[in-house]
């Protein structure tokens, strides 16, 4: 690719040095902002064509305000298509279809790396050990699934941390969920074959599975084991319960089924997915799209972004042909590394799934009209209550969680006109302040925020909230001073009479005293939702740095303590407590403990009161 310079004052200039070939076009305003980035296969042909035709109301608009206009020169069509999907995601110009979807689909990871392989919820880069089944639509999805595989297959799904140092078994192994690896009470054979089965399972092969459990349950029945033949028994019908529940019938491939539905300007996109046969759930999109904008455009639009991001299956099941649909198969063909269909005509079970996913959109839109409007008017009662010139676009709402000063996490969300943009939520571990000091946390945090902020990498904010009085509000306000920001509007959101949810105050700069709203008004409510939210966020933070503090047992510090070692101490004393309140001699007495590495673990637990 190579990109063509030149700034020219007047946009028609151009047009004589464009070149001819395939690229991707962006459209710029006075002020250098893009309003629209488009793709073609004759750039000189497509642009031209925007300033000697008549125009829809939505592209008169967009030509009116271009003051400039930039290319880039691709090799193939289908390269183009790639790039626009890119820049939309990257740009977000108002005049093209915006899709918000700022999350990767989450897996299934089994650590095959670990002796005791586990199974875990896992969302990041493909690229880390272990295998990863999936992708899964939504993270209920993949938690219903692990729910699902531990009651069909007894291997772990606990922390690290917490398999190493148990002593017993824990309430999964009472349940017959969980076969007790971490205390040996499987073999490492039975494990495998456990693990091999939970495998085949993920991958769509099920019906080797039952098999293999067929064949054991008889093996065991001729050798007069009945008990365990009944647990194979067992397995089998739980097995093929689930294969009825989530079998696509006549399906055994991955393919993705994609309906739109409309009302009035909000546009819906179903996605139901369907890997290896089995139906793993569904989830629904709200693009953004101009108003004039044809089921087609948008399908193609959506397509293109939403596939630059996610993985392609072998088949697009759809509600109508995208504009381009050639051009767009090429495309998609081209990142997944093989041939991929788009079938909309279906018939028979793919036409009662494709129903479906046109009900399911229908339903998700209707939801999301009536929160909306409900959204809709508690900004405008926020904008009355705190007597705004204009409605709040971007609301930021800081909160700080920790335990007795201990791991302290401060949390930054984000609401804008739509509601929570959970993209750009933040957390922040704190360090280097007085345990419990809240002020000097919260001064941390905004200056890391809006350093940022102050470099252009986050818009600034038209209201920031924070969760406290009137002193945590002087001193956000003196971090924003120091950081050159100045005339933000800040509130600050403290608790009422007795805590009671509804009576909280608002503390705005420069009054003396809080402002007070009734318990059901709107404006309220949003403060709550915003303020909840960030609570939510916050503690969620706090709660996981500590548990990883907690994972790592003062034992693993220890050198000469190994895993049999650690074991032994764990099953001698009971576990960690047990061995804290023990003394060196008790220690020592242990096999395999020497007297000076009896000293290291005694010391490793009562540092702080050396």
């Amino acid at each position: 690719m190579n990109t063509v310079p030149e700034t020219p004052a007047d946009p028609r200039r151009r047009l004589k040095d464009l070149p001819v070939g395939p690229g991707v076009y962006r459209m710029l305003d006075a002020g250098g902002a893009v309003l629209y980035v488009g793709k073609a296969k004759n750039l000189k042909r497509r642009v031209s064509s925007y300033f000697g035709r008549t125009l829809t109301p939505r592209h008169a608009r967009l030509v009116s305000l271009i003051a400039d206009i930039e290319v880039t020169v691709t090799r193939t069509e289908g390269e183009a298509l790639l790039l626009e999907s890119q820049l939309i995601k990257s740009l977000q110009p108002r005049f093209n279809v915006l899709l918000r979807d700022d999350k990767s689909y989450p897996y299934i990871q089994l650590t095959t790396q670990d002796d005791y392989p586990r199974l875990a919820f896992y969302r990041g880069p493909r690229r880390t050990e272990g295998r990863l089944f999936g992708p899964y639509p939504s993270a209920w999805a993949v938690r219903e699934t692990l729910q699902i595989l531990q009651k069909l297959f007894p291997v772990r799904q606990c922390e690290d941390g917490f398999f190493r140092h148990r002593s017993r078994p824990c309430l999964q192994y009472q349940i017959k969920r969980c076969s007790a690896p971490c205390v040996g009470l499987v073999t490492p054979e039975q494990y495998a074959e456990d693990v091999a089965r939970t495998a085949k399972f993920l991958d769509g092969r099920a019906g080797e599975v039952i098999d293999e459990l067929i064949g054991a349950m008889e093996t065991a029945a001729t050798a007069l084991e009945f008990e365990r033949a009944a647990q194979y028994r067992d397995r089998i019908q739980a097995l093929r319960r689930v294969l009825e529940r989530q079998s696509v019938i006549g399906e055994d491939g991955d393919l993705d089924i994609i309906a739109a539905a409309r009302e009035t300007d909000v546009w819906c996109m179903q996605v139901f997915v369907v890997r290896r046969g089995r139906h793993l759930g569904n989830t629904a999109f709200f693009p953004k799209a101009p108003a004039d904008m044809e089921e087609s455009a948008l399908l193609a639009g959506f397509l293109a972004q939403f596939y630059a991001v996610h993985e392609v299956p072998d088949t697009l099941i759809l509600s109508t042909c995208p504009d381009e649909a050639e051009i767009l198969r090429a495309a998609l063909a081209e990142r997944a590394g093989r041939a991929v269909r788009l079938q909309v005509e279906v018939r028979g079970e793919r036409a009662r799934w494709l129903e479906m996913a046109r009900d399911n959109a229908r339903f998700a839109l209707q939801q999301r009209l009536g929160s909306q409007a409900g959204y809709a008017r508690r900004l405008e009662s926020l904008r009355e209550a705190l007597e705004l010139a204009d409605r709040p676009e971007r609301m930021e709402c800081f909160d700080i969680s920790h335990t007795q000063g201990e791991h302290t996490v401060a949390s930054c969300v984000v609401f804008d006109g739509e509601g929570a943009r959970k993209s750009d939520y933040r957390r922040f571990n704190i360090t280097g302040i007085t345990p419990g000091d809240d002020y000097a946390a919260l001064d941390q945090a905004l200056t890391r925020r809006y350093k940022r902020v102050g470099q252009g990498e986050y818009p600034i904010p038209d209201l920031i909230l924070i969760d406290g009085g009137r002193g945590q509000l002087a001193a956000v306000n003196d971090a924003l001073q120091e950081l050159g920001l100045h005339g933000l509007n800040l509130i600050g959101v403290s608790k009422g009479p007795d805590r009671r949810p509804g009576a909280e105050r608002l503390w705005l700069l420069g009054r003396e005293a809080p402002v007070i709203l009734p318990s059901d008004s709107p404006a309220m409510h949003l403060i709550q939702q915003i303020r909840d939210e960030a609570h939510r966020f916050a503690i969620t933070g706090h709660r996981q740095r500590r548990a990883r503090a907690r994972v790592t047992s003062a034992l693993e510090d220890i050198p000469g303590l190994g895993p049999k070692r650690r074991q032994r101490l764990l099953k001698h004393f009971g576990g960690l407590r047990g061995l804290e309140r023990a003394g060196v001699e008790d220690i020592a007495g242990v096999e395999g403990i020497s007297r000076p590495l009896a000293q290291r673990i005694h010391a490793a637990f009562h540092r702080d009161q050396a």
